[in-house]
């Protein structure tokens, strides 16, 4: 939830309270993803500090009651004199804070901040895959570079016994349990961050025809934009009465980024419509009649989630993290990998059909919930940072 946690923090600790540093690259990351996690170390006990590039959502994050602390970091930099400066900023802020239990969230973050937690003397470290990434889900010869070097260090990182993996669906789990980079005793498996349920409350699907698809997400070629694209086309084709709309922006940070001029020769052609980011996915997601992520490879898809809990039927490719979401035909429909013209019959059925829309959107929101709100999920994180207790 974004408000003040409603459970007292555990009593259990000596004074003064114990600090767990949360370690992200963006502040707005942060405040997207990780209030439930700060809000349970916070009910578990712990001064909670976060260390990120600050822009924008700094003064919100001391608001909550956070302690911020700036970090030179360039999500984006492949400068290894850049790289470099951002290890030795967070070993320094190590230093200076000496955390209890630091918690790492995201690739760049997990590496950076296991380093400077074995250096700094830091003896509980939670390190969260909240999915897999293009590093892991790319093919290409780079990507496949990239992960042989970096699949030992991540095997290092997690060898003390304070260390934790913490995943978010079992596929993850088991990959990375695969590869030796953490067993399962060390693994930890929470479904998602967390979703205020009050501010994604179940809303009927307006009465505008035609009928509105929503993807939310970063416009990145692995959220599956590309086949949504052409199942666009398909629907087009077949005089499909279907709006289909991209809500979300560019990432030029990340090398799966779709430039804007493809964007706009899909606009420009009729095929998608494009509303660029929103603060208000909310209100969004309230006007939409489908939710649609055809991902490649998801943690627990937020954006999906959101969409549930107002009561949409998703449309996903049957891949990890989505799987885990999605009862094929009980709450949306799964179609399978890459396959464009599957992705465009399953649209074509919610579109067409108004009950079985009432239907699945109806449940999904019921599973919401029943495993993904923000105080299960706080409360599972809760006992996880409870038990860590580092001599």
């Amino acid at each position: 939830m974004n408000g003040e946690p409603k459970s007292a923090p555990d009593s259990s600790w000596p004074q003064p309270r114990p600090k767990l540093l949360i370690t992200v690259t963006e502040d707005w990351a942060f405040c997207s993803h990780r209030l439930p996690t700060a809000f349970a170390a916070r009910d578990a006990g712990y001064d909670v500090v976060v260390a990120a590039r600050m822009s924008d959502h700094q003064e919100r994050i001391e608001a909550l009651g956070f302690r911020t602390v700036p970090w030179a970091i360039k999500r984006e930099s492949q400068n290894p004199f850049s790289e470099l400066s951002a290890l030795l900023d967070l070993i320094r802020i190590y230093k200076a804070e000496r955390p209890m239990v630091c918690y790492h969230v995201a690739l760049k973050a997990i590496m950076y901040g296991s380093i400077a937690a074995r250096i700094a003397g830091v003896k509980g470290v939670v390190n969260l895959f909240s999915g897999l990434g293009v590093v892991f889900i790319s093919n290409t010869l780079k990507f496949r570079l990239i992960r042989r070097a970096i699949t030992p260090f991540l095997r290092w990182a997690h060898k003390p016994p304070g260390f934790r993996l913490q995943v978010q669906n079992k596929d993850d789990r088991a990959f990375l349990n695969n590869l030796g980079i953490s067993t399962p005793e060390q693994t930890d498996l929470v479904p998602g961050s967390g979703l205020d349920l009050e501010n994604f409350s179940e809303t009927p699907e307006p009465t505008h025809e035609p009928p509105v698809a929503i993807l939310v997400a970063r416009m990145l070629w692995d959220k599956g934009i590309g086949e949504l694209a052409q199942a666009a086309r398909i629907l087009k084709q077949r005089n499909v009465a279907l709006r289909i709309v991209l809500v979300g922006a560019p990432d030029p940070a990340n090398p799966a980024s779709i430039p804007q001029h493809q964007i706009k020769t899909w606009v420009d052609d009729g095929v998608l419509e494009w509303w660029g980011r929103r603060e208000d996915v909310a209100e969004i997601l309230k006007q939409s009649h489908i939710a649609v992520l055809p991902s490649y490879r998801e943690g627990i898809p937020r954006s999906l989630l959101e969409a549930a809990a107002v009561g949409r039927p998703m449309v996903a490719f049957d891949v990890p993290g989505c799987k885990d979401l999605i009862q094929n035909d009980k709450n949306g429909f799964l179609v399978p990998f890459q396959d464009a013209t599957a992705l465009a019959n399953a649209l074509e059925k919610l579109a067409t059909d108004p009950d079985l829309r009432k239907r699945l959107g109806h449940q999904a929101r019921l599973d919401v919930e029943r495993t993904y709100s923000a105080d299960a999920i706080r409360a599972r994180i809760r006992d996880i940072l409870i038990a860590i207790k580092p001599s």
